[in-house]
């Protein structure tokens, strides 16, 4: 019997953040029968990828959509010199 899906990507939201390998808080996770969408926006791609690992290790059997997005802000090189 599948948890309805509300509470199911509430499950699957907890876990993102509570997990070492992504601690992320602002993920947004839909679960639809037989898929999880994952939406948001991470710094790096390992981190886009662990967050779809700790998914599929939460909700093999779903089929998963990482709309996970990584942003183009870099750390600056060297010092920040104001004018």
């Amino acid at each position: 019997n599948e948890d309805a899906p509300q509470y199911e990507a509430a499950r699957l939201s907890q876990a993102l953040a509570e997990d070492p390998r992504t601690a992320e808080l602002g993920i947004g996770v839909t679960v639809r029968p037989g898929e999880v969408f994952l939406r948001g926006e991470v710094l790096t791609d390992e981190r886009r990828e662990r967050i779809a690992q700790v998914i599929a290790e939460l909700a093999p059997d779903r089929t998963i959509h990482n709309d996970v997005q990584v942003s183009n802000y870099a750390e600056p090189d060297g010092e920040e010199r104001l004018r």
